[in-house]
């Protein structure tokens, strides 16, 4: 099966969610390439006519069904992956949301092997995407700007 994102012609964008319940992330461990293996944010990439927030609700939705209302910007990250002949094979700006958890418990999709709500200090001993931390740090700040109670340890 071809991958319509792999080799692409231009960067894809997409949106990711730092979901905080209870001063606890959620992390998930992707099943499948990009990221196979590791730790990181649900979300995905964003569709023709739909807003960012909009984006990142029904990503995280489709991969762990559940609710999530998103807060603020927390930041984003790029990912480039080249191949052997330092084509790129993937290219991804991913722009990541601070977000409060609304609904649901995590059911995993076929993209996603693992979830686990975690201590933000627990992130030091997984295998994670790059700037996982930094972004769920960022995520936390924004929403203590705004007050939520959620982000209380």
């Amino acid at each position: 099966m071809s991958d319509a994102r792999s080799y692409p012609e231009r960067p894809y964008l997409a949106a990711s969610a730092a979901i905080v319940r209870d001063g606890k992330i959620l992390v998930v461990r992707r099943a499948r390439p990009p990221a196979h293996g590791l730790f990181t944010l649900p979300g995905g990439v964003v569709e023709v006519g739909e807003t960012l927030a909009q984006a990142v609700v029904r990503e995280v939705s489709e991969e762990t069904g559940m609710t999530i209302e998103p807060v603020a910007l927390a930041g984003f990250r790029e990912t480039i992956v080249r191949d052997a002949q330092t084509r790129v094979e993937r290219h991804f700006v991913i722009l990541c949301f601070a977000a409060r958890w609304r609904a649901g418990e995590p059911v995993l999709n076929e993209e996603l092997s693992e979830a686990r709500w975690i201590d933000p200090a627990e992130l030091a001993n997984l295998s994670t995407t790059p700037g996982l931390a930094e972004i769920v740090a960022a995520a936390f700040d924004r929403l203590a700007e705004v007050g939520d109670p959620q982000t209380a340890c």
